[in-house]
């Protein structure tokens, strides 16, 4: 997130602050559970986030439950397997997406939800060493028809140009400088 949003000064979570269990209906959702516990807990305006993949062919799954696709306690390569698994078994649809959730919570309480998503695809096998969770098989369209690098083949660098929480980010950017020059003294 530092490198999303280099002009704020972002401080992670002081120890012993729990967040709430992501067990929410959307990634909106569940990412302002996860700002309100911690503006409750600092008193202090929070961002949090929550994002996570859906395949075309399996009407959105596994959204929500990208990080526990596989079951409690999978590992990423178990949840990337169910996913291609059952995308295979799905059919000829290999379209997908990832969506990212930035829930801000403003100094006076106010509320704000920045939601984003990049489009792609899914290969059978997963390819690359960066990235994490389901990178290795999603190829973005952001790159160009002619580019079939994963998330995990491409640079950070580039991923923060075109990923779903770089867009989300931008959003949330754009509406913090409106912020600023609405109210210079802030």
């Amino acid at each position: 997130m530092r490198e999303l949003l280099p002009g704020l000064d972002l401080q992670g979570l002081p120890e012993g602050v729990e967040l709430p269990p992501e067990d929410g209906e959307g990634f909106a959702e569940i990412a302002l559970e996860k700002a309100r516990a911690a503006f409750a807990a600092t008193g202090e305006p929070a961002i949090a986030d929550d994002s996570g993949i859906g395949a075309v062919g399996l009407g959105g799954r596994p959204g929500v439950f990208s990080a526990r696709y596989g079951g409690e306690g999978a590992s990423d390569e178990e949840n990337l397997e169910k996913l291609l698994r059952e995308v295979a078994e799905a059919g000829e649809e290999r379209g997908a997406y990832y969506t990212c959730a930035l829930a801000l919570i403003e100094a006076d309480g106010s509320e704000h939800v920045f939601e984003a998503r990049s489009y792609g695809r899914l290969i059978e096998r997963p390819r690359g060493e960066g990235g994490f969770g389901y990178d290795p098989a999603f190829i973005p369209d952001a790159t160009g028809p002619d580019d079939d690098r994963t998330y995990s083949e491409i640079s950070q660098a580039e991923k923060n140009e075109i990923s779903h929480r770089a867009l989300a980010a931008r959003e949330l950017a754009r509406h913090l400088s409106a912020g600023r020059a609405a109210s210079p003294g802030r």
